[in-house]
């Protein structure tokens, strides 16, 4: 398993670029979400010799020159400098707070309540129950026709690559759960958890997560990192053998 300092370098290094988004890196990364996710500007990963609040006008510039209306700052103990005391100080509401994770894999098994499992997406029909989760959990648009061969295209490619995978888990035949994971240096990062509100409780997050420790075990992977939210996912992690590693938090301010 990496270090503790490897897994934070790791935990601060992890982004996302949806598909069409825009971004730009300077003080900090500004990532410009599309319409299906909800717009809005996110920021994180905080570099600067300015101070907080020359950062923080930056990032509100540049939100504006965009056309948009909301920024969401994450923050954790790696921004240098820190903007939480000026985010509150113009209002930023505090939004959300992920507890980072890690544990070895394959590590110590998974409990799957019986009948329950998961499998790896490998056809356009998986990738169409990935969506309908998604959809429910994450209140997004939907994907039309294209963007569902197009989000096909990227798991092919990435199963191929061997980089990462989506992972559904149905229970009677309607998709309950689903995630991924991606390899990065010797780490599965582990992403998009999402479970529909009828079907939680009932084993199906804990199958998507043993298929997807058991996807990075058998790509070379030696630590799991996963960020779990604290009112949700963090509580099960910790009963599956994570050990928690500190936390990234989030603050909404309209700009």
């Amino acid at each position: 398993m990496h270090t503790e300092a490897e897994i934070a370098r790791a935990s601060a290094a992890w982004i996302w670029f949806p598909r069409d988004s825009e971004h730009e890196r300077s003080a900090l990364q500004l990532v410009r979400y599309p319409a299906r996710f909800g717009g809005g500007v996110r920021g994180s990963q905080i570099a600067s010799e300015l101070d907080a609040a020359a950062v923080l006008d930056h990032a509100i510039a540049r939100t504006r020159a965009w056309g948009e209306e909301r920024l969401v700052v994450w923050t954790n103990a790696a921004d240098n400098p820190d903007l939480e005391d000026e985010l509150r100080r113009r209002g930023a509401v505090h939004d959300d707070t992920l507890t980072v994770f890690a544990r070895p894999v394959p590590g110590d098994p998974i409990a799957v309540p019986e009948g329950r499992a998961a499998q790896v997406v490998q056809t356009l029909q998986d990738v169409r129950d990935v969506d309908v989760v998604n959809v429910a959990v994450w209140d997004q648009a939907p994907l039309d026709e294209g963007g569902l061969r197009t989000e096909f295209a990227e798991v092919a490619a990435d199963a191929a690559a061997g980089t990462g995978a989506r992972v559904l888990a149905r229970i009677d035949g309607s998709p309950a759960s689903t995630g991924g994971c991606t390899i990065v240096d010797g780490f599965v990062r582990l992403w998009g958890a999402a479970t529909m509100p009828r079907f939680r409780g009932r084993g199906a997050y804990r199958a998507v997560l043993a298929e997807r420790l058991r996807v990075g075990a058998e790509r070379g992977a030696r630590t799991a990192l996963v960020k779990g939210r604290v009112e949700t996912s963090a509580p099960i992690l910790a009963r599956c053998g994570f050990t928690a590693y500190g936390e990234d938090r989030s603050y909404v301010l309209a700009v």
